[in-house]
């Protein structure tokens, strides 16, 4: 309940920021007596769409660590964190990416990685993980999270959620003054049905571009797994531990982190799934085309 407060406050001070700075700006100002300045629009809807994504990278990396408890090791607390902070260095050297930072959080078994940059990244594990894998299955979930960053995976999707959000609101604030002007008839300004058709439009918009972003995320993640192949040498550690995940229920990442983690709970809405399945994955590792 508590982050589902502190998500919302959070994005209505941000859109009530971004209303007040881009008026003041003059690029809130897309109506015109003549009708819409598409341009105006268009650099307004880009605002929009890209700030809060851009913002989220930016502090995903505190953000991960505050909202799944993770803890940052160094190697120095025990033989198991000192063997995870070797894995993190050995194969993110062979990846071509910095040393990220290695974390451990409660819970049952997954991991994620995240960060804005490259080289200064996020790796973390849940200690169900550890728990449940023998070391060269661990191994393979964490070349798979390398493997991410070594993509430019958290970028390419912050650049991806900004262009669809900028499509979200540039077309139902046009799609919203055709309806008033036609449908409502106002003739001066807009009236409430501008802002209700706005409103309406950006909620279904809104979930065609989450469709578009899940399919991106569910093709990243066959990319992944074959990343892990190639920094293990083999696909068989990965497979192993795509097998067990598959009998496992994985720990409930937040909503902001689940494109981010080894796997996903399914469920019955399969375009919004952010993992393609665990079958699927194993398939395709078998066949050498992930």
């Amino acid at each position: 309940m508590k982050r589902i407060v502190l998500f919302l406050a959070t994005n209505l001070a941000v859109m009530l920021v971004l209303s007040i700075v881009l008026n003041v700006l003059g690029i809130g100002r897309f109506l015109t007596e003549q009708g819409i300045n598409y341009g105006s629009l268009l650099a307004f809807s880009a605002v929009v769409g890209f700030t809060g994504s851009i913002f989220s990278l930016l502090i995903s990396k505190p953000m991960a660590k505050w909202s799944t408890g993770a803890q940052v090791i160094n190697g120095s607390e025990g033989s198991t964190q000192y063997w995870i902070v070797e894995t993190v260095r050995k194969l993110s050297q062979q990846a071509g990416i910095g040393m990220p930072e290695v974390a451990i959080f409660e819970g049952a078994p997954n991991a994620f990685a995240t960060g804005a940059f490259r080289n200064s990244a996020l790796v973390a594990v849940s200690t169900g993980l550890l728990d449940t894998m023998n070391r060269d299955e661990v191994e393979a979930v964490i070349g798979h999270e390398i493997a991410h960053v070594a993509n430019g995976d958290m970028v390419t999707l912050t650049l991806i959620q900004g262009v669809v959000n900028t499509f979200v609101v540039f077309l139902s604030r046009v799609i919203g003054y055709f309806v008033d002007k036609t449908i409502f008839r106002t003739e001066r300004g807009v009236g409430p049905g501008f802002y209700v058709t706005v409103l309406v439009c950006e909620i279904l918009f809104g979930v065609l571009a989450s469709m578009i972003v899940a399919w991106y995320s569910r093709r990243r993640e066959f990319r992944a797994d074959a990343g892990s192949a190639e920094l293990l040498g083999r696909p068989q550690p990965m497979i192993a531990a795509l097998s067990r995940l598959g009998g496992l229920e994985a720990a409930p990442l937040p909503a902001s982190m689940k494109s981010l983690g080894i796997n996903s709970p399914s469920g019955l809405m399969a375009l919004f799934s952010s993992h393609p399945p665990i079958e699927m994955r194993i398939e395709a590792l078998k066949r050498g085309t992930a």
